[in-house]
C-alpha cells in the first residue's frame, strides 16, 4: 500500500513538472510571437488612419514593382535550351553498316565456294556467318529439333550414315529473305518486298550502302530539329545548343541553318542527286528512300532545363529593398491608406512569414525548457531537496518567468510607444536597462540559496535575449546585474537591505550601460545619459518590486524568508506567550534549547535562524496540556500516576499531532511544521514501555505503541532540535553538573540517538556531531556554571530524577532492539565533543 502511495506521489510530481514546463514553453512562444495567437487587425486600402504611427526602429521595406521588373527581365534572358545528340548519328551509322554486312557476307561466302562447292559441300556451303547463324538455318520440328528433311533421310536409312541422302544447302537469296526481320529491326525501318529484293539483287553491296551513309552523315551533320516553326520563334534572341555527350553550351543565332524533318528529308534528293547520277533509278529511289525513312531529329527542345533555368534567374534577383528609418513617419493621422503605406505597415509588423516565426518560437521554447530543466536537475541534485519540494521549487521557478517575460514585454511596447511618440530625443533603446529582470534572481536567492539564483539569473537572461532577438549586450547586462543583486540580498534580515541592494546595483547598473555604449559605438552624450538614467531607476526598481513580492511568494508557496523568521524569533509572538503562561516550564526548556541549536548550526554550516525558530516551537503541542509533562508541574503530583502506561505514552505522543495542527492554524510554514512532527522521530518512550512490561509482562506489551510517529529527522536542523531537546532535558537530572559530568551526558546521549539511526536521514556527519557536542558542552557549561553543591541529594520518586519529564528519560531511555542490533557502534562516539 505505501509503495502505492508513493507511486502515485512520484507520478503526480513528474506530471506537475512536465506541465510546467510545457506551460512556460508555450507562454514563451506567444510572448516572443504574439501574432501566433492573436491576429491583429491592420489597415485596409482606402483606409482613414487614426493616429500617427511612426516606425519604432529602422527596417527594409520590399520595392515590389522594381523587384518584379528586374525578376521579369531576368526571366527574359534565359535562352531557350536545345539538346544536340551526335550519338545518334553515329550509332545509325554503326547499324547500316552492321545489317548491310551481315547480308553481304552470305553472298560473299557462297561466290567464293562456287556453284560446284555448293552441290558437294552443303553443310559448308550453308554456313552463315557465327552471328547468324541460327537465324539462318532451316526451321526445324518443334518436337525433335531437327529440320524435316533430316528426319526423313533419318528414317530412310537408319543403320548407315553413308547411305544417307545430302538435302540441297540454301542459296544466298533464300537465307537473305529469312534474315529480312533482323534486317529491318536493326535499322529501325521497314522494307517492301519490291525493295528488299533489289538490294537482294545488288546483293546489299557498297553501292547501296555507301551513299545512304554519306548523304544520310550531311544531312545529320547540318542538324535536324523536330519542329522549326517553333525554333525560329527564337530567332532573334537564338538559343542555347547543349552537347549531350560533351556537356559543352554554344549560344547560337543562325536558327534558319538547321533542318526542319521535311525539309531534311527533301535534302536527301538534293543532296543525293549529283551522288547518284551514275546509277539506275531503282537503285537511287531506293537510296533515297531509305535515307529518308532513317533521318531522326537529333536537336530537341529540353523545356524542363529552360524552365529550370528561368526558375533559377528569377531566384537569383533578390528583393530591391529601400530603408525605413526609426521614427519616420509611415502613417499619418487621417490620411487614406495607399498601397505604398500598406506595404510598409505589413513589413513592420511581419518580418518572417507564419511557418518560420512558429518554428523560430517552437526552438526558443524548447531552448528555454530545455535550460530550465538542466538547470533544475543539477540544483535538486546538489540540494537534495525532498522530492515532494522540487515540483514546488520548479513551479516558483516557473512563475517568476512567466512574471518576468510580462515585464520584458510590457517595457517592449513602452518603448514603441515612446518611440512613436518621439518622446525619447534618440533611441528608444534605453528603456531596456531600465527592466527589472534581477527581480527573479533575488526572490529564488530569498527563498532557494544563491546556487539556485546563479542559475536563474542565467535562465532569465537567456530568456530576456530571446525576446530582444538575440541581443548579445543586453544578456551581459542582465545576467551580470541578476548575479549581483542575488549576491548583495543573501542573508536578508532586514527589509531595509532591500532598497540598499537596490541602490547598489543601480550604480552597477550605469557602469554597465556605460560599458555596452562603449561596446557598441553609441556614444552620444544624450544616449548614455539616458541609458544611465533607465538602468539606475531599473536597479531602484529590482529593490522594491523584491520587497512587494517576497510576502505574496511566501503565502503562495509557504517558504519562509530570514525576515520572517526572524519575526517568528521574537518572544512576542502570541503562540510563545501563551506557552510563557501556559507551559512555562516548556517555554524556559525551549528557549534554552533555542541557544543550543543556534550555537551548533554556526559551527556545522546550517540555518541557525531557522534552526533557533523551530526550536522555540517544537513543543507548542504541549499547551493543549501542559500539566501532563514534568516541567510544568509546579505542586509536586504528577498527573501520569494515576494513568495506564499506555494511556500516558498516548498522551506524550500527542503533543506532536496538537503542535502541527497548531502551526498550520497559525501559518509557521512547512519547515517549522516539520521540524515539531521529526524532532522526536520514531524514539522510544523507555520508561512507560518499561513501567507497562513491569505492569502487564512483556509478551503483552506492543514496542511500537510506545514510540513516536516520526519520520526521523529529514534535515539538519530538525537533527539539531531532536539532540538538544533530549541534551536539555537530560541536564537537568544532573545532580553535581561540571563541565566533565556534561561533557560525558552529552556525548553519551548522542551516541545512543545515532547508534538508534534516528539521524540516518538529515545528513549529520561524524565531524558535524563532534562540533555540535563541543558546541552543546560550551552553552551548558555557561547555564550551570557556578553551582552550590547541596549536602542532601534530591529526592527521587517514580523513577524520575528532579524536573525530569516522563517523555524525555535521556539518562536511562534506551532506544529500543536497536540499541542491541548496534552496540558494535557504541564505542566509536566515546570521544565526542572533546578537545
Amino acid at each position: 500500500m505505501n509503495m502505492n502511495i508513493k507511486a502515485t506521489g512520484i507520478d503526480r510530481n513528474i506530471l506537475v513538472r512536465w506541465g510546467v514546463l510545457v506551460g512556460i514553453a508555450l507562454i514563451f512562444i506567444v510572448a516572443l510571437y504574439p501574432s501566433l495567437v492573436i491576429k491583429q487587425q491592420g489597415y485596409k486600402l482606402g483606409d482613414v488612419a487614426e493616429r500617427n504611427i511612426k516606425a519604432p526602429k529602422d527596417f527594409l521595406v520590399e520595392d515590389q514593382e522594381a523587384t518584379e521588373e528586374k525578376r521579369t527581365q531576368a526571366v527574359n534572358s534565359v535562352l531557350t535550351v536545345y539538346d544536340y545528340d551526335k550519338q545518334i548519328t553515329t550509332n545509325t551509322i554503326q547499324k547500316i553498316t552492321q545489317a548491310f554486312t551481315l547480308i553481304r557476307s552470305l553472298y560473299s561466302a557462297a561466290d567464293a565456294t562456287g556453284p560446284e562447292s555448293v552441290e558437294t559441300q552443303p553443310e559448308a556451303a550453308s554456313a552463315p556467318p557465327p552471328d547468324t547463324k541460327i537465324a539462318a538455318s532451316p526451321p526445324s520440328s518443334p518436337e525433335t529439333g531437327t529440320s524435316p528433311e533430316g528426319k526423313q533421310a533419318t528414317e530412310a536409312a537408319p543403320g548407315s550414315a553413308a547411305e544417307t541422302p545430302t538435302a540441297p544447302a540454301p542459296s544466298p537469296d533464300e537465307q537473305a529473305l529469312q534474315l529480312k526481320p533482323d534486317f529491318e529491326k536493326m535499322l529501325g525501318i521497314t522494307f517492301s518486298d519490291d525493295e528488299y529484293r533489289i538490294l537482294m539483287k545488288e546483293k546489299f553491296s557498297g553501292t547501296i550502302s555507301g551513299p545512304v551513309i554519306h548523304i544520310y552523315r550531311e544531312v545529320q551533320n547540318n542538324g535536324v530539329v523536330a519542329n522549326k516553326e517553333l525554333l525560329l520563334k527564337e530567332l532573334e534572341r537564338g538559343i542555347t545548343l547543349r552537347n549531350i555527350q560533351t556537356k559543352s553550351e554554344q549560344t547560337v543565332d543562325s536558327l534558319r541553318s538547321y533542318y526542319g524533318l521535311d525539309q531534311a528529308k527533301t535534302m536527301v534528293r538534293i543532296i543525293g542527286d549529283p551522288l547518284l547520277k551514275d546509277i539506275g533509278y531503282q537503285q537511287r529511289d531506293l537510296i533515297v528512300a531509305i535515307v529518308q525513312r532513317l533521318i531522326s531529329p537529333n536537336i530537341t527542345l529540353n523545356k524542363s532545363e529552360t524552365e529550370e533555368r528561368k526558375k533559377e534567374a528569377r531566384a537569383a534577383i533578390k528583393p530591391i529593398l529601400y530603408q525605413i528609418k526609426a521614427g519616420e513617419m509611415i502613417l499619418r493621422e487621417g490620411e487614406r491608406v495607399t498601397p505604398v503605406q500598406i506595404r510598409k505597415l505589413n513589413a513592420m509588423q511581419d518580418l518572417v512569414h507564419e511557418d518560420q516565426i512558429f518554428a523560430q518560437g517552437l526552438g526558443a521554447g524548447l531552448i528555454l525548457v530545455s535550460l530550465m530543466m538542466s538547470l533544475f536537475l543539477i540544483y535538486s541534485n546538489s540540494s537534495k531537496m525532498p522530492q515532494d519540494e522540487q515540483y514546488k521549487h520548479l513551479l516558483l521557478v516557473g512563475c517568476l518567468l512567466v512574471i518576468l517575460m510580462i515585464i520584458v514585454k510590457a517595457s517592449m511596447m513602452f518603448s514603441e510607444t515612446m518611440a512613436l511618440q518621439g518622446s525619447l530625443p534618440e533611441s528608444n533603446h534605453s528603456v531596456y536597462f531600465g527592466i527589472p529582470i534581477a527581480v527573479g534572481s533575488t526572490i529564488i536567492c530569498l527563498f532557494l540559496g544563491l546556487e539556485g539564483a546563479m542559475g536563474f539569473s542565467l535562465l532569465s537572461a537567456v530568456m530576456a535575449t530571446i525576446l530582444f532577438q538575440n541581443r548579445i549586450d543586453l544578456f551581459i547586462y542582465y545576467y551580470l546585474n541578476s548575479i549581483l543583486a542575488a549576491y548583495w540580498i543573501q542573508n536578508c534580515r532586514e527589509r531595509k537591505v532591500f532598497i540598499q541592494a537596490g541602490l547598489k546595483l543601480g550604480v552597477f547598473n550605469i557602469a554597465i550601460a556605460a560599458a555596452i555604449c562603449l561596446y557598441t559605438t553609441e556614444l552620444s552624450a544624450i544616449n548614455m545619459l539616458w541609458n544611465a538614467a533607465f538602468a539606475f531607476l531599473g536597479g531602484i526598481g529590482v529593490g522594491i518590486i523584491a520587497l512587494g513580492l517576497a510576502p505574496l511568494v511566501e503565502i503562495g508557496f509557504g517558504f519562509k524568508t530570514d525576515i520572517t523568521l526572524l519575526e517568528l524569533a521574537n518572544l512576542d509572538q502570541p503562540i510563545l506567550k501563551k506557552l510563557m503562561i501556559d507551559a512555562p516550564g516548556t517555554y524556559h526548556h525551549s528557549i534554552i534549547v533555542g541557544s543550543l541549536v543556534e550555537a551548533a548550526a554556526v559551527e556545522i554550516g546550517a540555518n541557525p535562524l531557522l534552526a533557533k525558530v523551530c526550536a522555540y516551537y517544537h513543543d507548542i503541542g504541549k499547551i493543549d496540556k501542559p500539566l501532563y509533562f514534568i516541567e510544568n508541574q509546579r505542586d509536586g503530583k504528577n498527573r501520569h500516576d494515576k494513568l495506564a502506561p499506555s494511556m500516558s505514552s498516548l498522551i506524550l505522543i500527542s503533543h506532536i499531532k496538537h503542535g502541527v495542527e497548531i502551526a498550520s492554524k497559525n501559518k509557521l510554514g512547512k519547515q517549522i511544521t516539520d521540524a515539531i512532527r521529526q524532532h522526536h522521530g520514531t524514539s522510544l518512550i523507555r520508561y512507560f514501555y518499561d513501567k507497562a512490561k513491569q505492569l502487564r509482562g512483556e509478551e503483552n506489551v506492543k514496542i511500537d505503541d510506545f514510540r513516536y510517529p516520526g519520520p526521523k529527522p529529514q534535515t539538519r536542523e530538525a537533527g539539531l532540535v531532536m539532540l538538544a531537546d533530549v541534551v536539555e532535558a537530560a541536564s537537568r537530572t544532573l545532580e553535581m553538573p561540571t563541565p566533565a559530568r556534561i561533557q560525558g551526558l552529552v556525548q553519551n546521549l548522542i551516541s545512543k540517538i545515532f547508534s538508534d539511526g534516528q539521524l540516518d536521514n538529515c545528513e549529520l556527519t561524524l565531524k558535524d556531531l563532534h562540533n555540535i557536542a563541543k558546541s552543546f558542552n560550551k552553552i551548558l557549561n555557561g547555564i550551570y556554571h557556578h553551582r552550590i553543591e547541596y549536602s542532601e541529594s534530591p529526592a527521587l520518586g517514580n523513577g524520575r530524577g528532579k524536573d525530569a519529564s516522563p517523555d524525555r528519560q535521556p539518562a536511562k531511555q534506551e532506544n529500543g532492539p536497536a540499541e542491541k542490533d548496534k552496540a558494535g557502534r557504541k564505542g566509536h562516539l566515546r570521544r565526542l565533543g572533546m578537545s
